[in-house]
């Protein structure tokens, strides 16, 4: 990987073109050797390495510079001949159909430039307000990648569902986000696209199914694997209305961050339901500023599907056509098949943060290689000239006019005022403590479509479960784990947008807490999850991004500290998108700290003090079957994020009644034994929790 090379400024844009629809002379050109040193410099290829001849017409070879830096990574070639055979081979189009993706018209093209650019002048503008002040906090530029917003705009739809990661304003470009409202929110300013609560990192937008900007490493993908799931729940439960729907959900993930297991996990998962799940690699060869290969052994992202049958494709970022060729195909094919992985080739320009100092190895002297040599603007504009695709004037309009418009979003985001102080706690939780959730109505469609949508025999057991759960209930019968089940299976009957996650399901897992789900709901609503509490929680929370309820049971609630990101991110994300999210995401589990709950070593844990320090999230205990049921039936009904403890040695053991369809409110506590006044004088009571 390491060589010395000495790159002819055309040749950026004559020799990794490849072949173009507008006019012959365009096709990869037969051009003499300029340098033996480069002819002898093996260069990078998707899939391989490969000796290359130099490629530079007569009449440019003498416009070569010598950069004198042993390059790390190169760029690749990926000619429109060879991503049109990897199109046949490992997505299985027809050789027509893989053509018939090479056009690329004019007034295409200068709306992808006209993207690159307003990319590139609002990222600058955005680091000039950062040294300025006006911007605090933590912020990460996309400058050299602008392809790749360019490949959305062209073909993402709006109705698509977009998770990004920490690096997004771009893609939030690119996703028809107003930049007045996202460089606003950057400012913190109350008309940002999250009224000023989410900032850099933390681009949301409803309108546009605009759904972050998350903070850490490769947490959105197990969201959008929910968000896929959340495409196909609604047209499971309304086939009418989606019934030409073509909707897909887009994950933008570093090839660093692709090393992540959470990237085989969801991998898995889009697999296995055929998930509409377009995983977008944007492949700059530094994980933060470490080099990739480094720390991975393979970073070629686009062949990981392999191992679960999703296809892959790796493409030159610097070639704007070719990529706008192979993300169509991409794009058509996820809509029409399913799972598929889009690596994008290219090099970031900027440091991880305008605070970075880039100390690791190479990184400098590869920036300042990338700016000169793999640009991919002056790449465009220089094929797009030399090509006669447009005209000098009118990318400078173009460009003036992109200028224009970040001018303005600076301008708005100067004038617009702070969020106001009382916007702290509007944003607290989406539902008041105080609120009662019997006077909450049922879905009015919600009985015919669960009619619709469960089989008669099942839908007799299950009601039939509920009587007999019921009878227990009045009688004192009932166990803690039976009311918890009861309550989900009276909810689930009640909203058929609310879902089920948990490991062992289809067996009621220890405790019988989701028994009767997947047989009586299927597998969309009730999923059997693999042995990662992280992974099903954070696709029950991009389920509950998209007016899903998701129940989430731990076998164990100390289990759940492979999940603490998602949680922590779900108790968040109603004020970190200044409201425009809910999340009515409820988690139950068994497990105890309290005298006599210990499960010894590795499960006794108090995940309970792990947690209550995450905004947002509202947590409850229950010791008896009625408190059990009642919090249950509330926390599923809440708009935000709760978390119900139930104590593991009494969930068999304690029964009690239970009084159906109640719900208790989740602000008070029972009393359940008082100690005496004289303690209280001596100092010597204290409040304990039972779990």
């Amino acid at each position: 990987a390491n060589m010395r090379i000495v790159v002819p400024i055309v040749v950026a844009a004559a020799l990794l073109v490849g072949t173009d629809a507008f006019s012959p002379s365009a096709s990869l050109m037969k051009l003499r050797t300029a340098d033996a040193r480069l002819s002898r410099s093996p260069v990078q290829r998707a899939g391989g390495v490969v000796g290359l001849k130099s490629a530079v017409s007569s009449d440019t070879a003498s416009s070569k510079v010598d950069l004198g830096t042993e390059l790390m990574r190169p760029r690749i070639l990926t000619p429109w001949s060879n991503l049109k055979n990897d199109l046949v081979q490992n997505f299985g189009l027809s050789k027509e159909k893989a053509q018939s993706y090479e056009a690329v018209s004019k007034e295409d093209q200068m709306k992808a430039y006209e993207m690159m650019q307003l990319c590139r002048q609002f990222e600058t503008a955005c680091n000039q307000a950062y040294m300025q002040g006006h911007i605090r906090g933590f912020m990460h530029l996309d400058n050299g990648q602008e392809s790749i917003p360019a490949l959305i705009a062209d073909r993402v739809k709006k109705g698509d569902i977009k998770h990004s990661y920490y690096r997004e304003h771009t893609h939030a470009l690119a996703s028809f986000v107003d930049p007045n409202a996202i460089m606003a929110e950057l400012f913190a300013k109350v008309d940002g696209t999250c009224k000023g609560t989410g900032g850099s990192m933390h681009i949301y937008d409803k309108e546009n199914n605009f759904q972050g900007g998350w903070a850490l490493v490769s947490e959105q993908l197990p969201y959008a694997a929910g968000a896929a799931r959340s495409i196909l729940l609604d047209r499971h439960l309304h086939p009418d209305k989606f019934k030409n729907d073509d909707r897909i959900t887009v994950v933008f993930i570093g090839e660093g961050g692709a090393q992540n297991g959470r990237m085989a996990e969801c991998l898995n998962a889009a697999a296995k339901e055929k998930l509409p799940l377009l995983f977008l690699v944007i492949d700059n060869g530094r994980a933060i500023n470490t080099f990739t290969g480094d720390v991975a052994a393979n970073s070629d992202v686009y062949q990981q599907g392999k191992h679960y049958g999703i296809p892959g494709i790796k493409v030159d970022g610097q070639n704007l056509v070719d990529t706008m060729r192979a993300g169509r195909a991409v794009v058509d094919y996820v809509r029409s098949n399913g799972p598929a992985i889009l690596q994008v080739h290219t090099f970031r320009f900027n440091g991880h943060s305008p605070a970075d100092p880039e100390h690791e190895r190479g990184r400098k002297e590869e920036k300042k290689w990338a700016r000169a040599a793999a640009d991919p603007i002056s790449i465009y504009e220089q094929w797009a000239l030399e090509n006669k695709v447009a005209t000098a004037e009118e990318l400078d309009a173009i460009k003036k006019k992109m200028a224009a418009q970040v001018k303005a979003a600076v301008e708005f985001s100067l004038k617009s005022p702070p969020p106001p102080r009382e916007l702290a706690k509007e944003l607290e939780f989406p539902d008041a403590p105080d609120t009662d959730y019997n006077k909450r109505p049922a879905p009015a469609d919600g009985e015919a479509i669960t009619a619709r949508t469960v089989s008669p025999q099942a839908l007799a057991d299950c009601k039939a479960r509920i009587e007999a759960l019921r009878a227990k209930g009045e009688s004192g019968a009932i166990t803690i784990g039976d009311a918890v089940n009861l309550a989900v299976l009276e909810e689930m009957l009640r909203d058929p947008k609310t879902t089920m996650h948990a490991e062992d399901l289809q067996a009621g897992s220890s405790y019988d807490i989701p028994k009767l789900t997947q047989q009586t709901f299927g597998r969309l609503r009730a999923a059997d999850e693999i042995i990662d509490e992280g992974h099903f929680i954070g696709k029950a929370l991009g389920e509950g991004l998209n007016g899903y309820r998701p129940i989430v049971e731990l076998m164990n609630t100390n289990f759940g500290i492979y999940g603490i990101a998602e949680i922590s991110s779900a108790g968040n994300t109603y004020a970190t998108t200044g409201g425009q999210f809910n999340m009515p995401m409820t988690i139950i589990g068994a497990g105890g700290t309290a005298p006599n709950q210990a499960l010894g070593a590795e499960h006794s844990q108090p995940f309970h003090a792990y947690i209550m320090g995450i905004p947002g999230l509202k947590v409850c205990t229950a010791a008896s079957p009625d408190a059990a049921y009642g919090l249950a039936k509330s926390m599923i009904r809440d708009n935000g994020p709760g978390i119900l403890f139930l104590p593991v040695k009494m969930m068999k053991e304690t029964k009690g009644t239970v009084k159906a369809g109640t719900c208790l409110p989740l602000n008070k506590a029972a009393v359940l034994h008082q100690t005496s006044d004289a303690a209280v004088s001596a100092g010597q009571a204290g409040t304990g929790l039972p779990y």
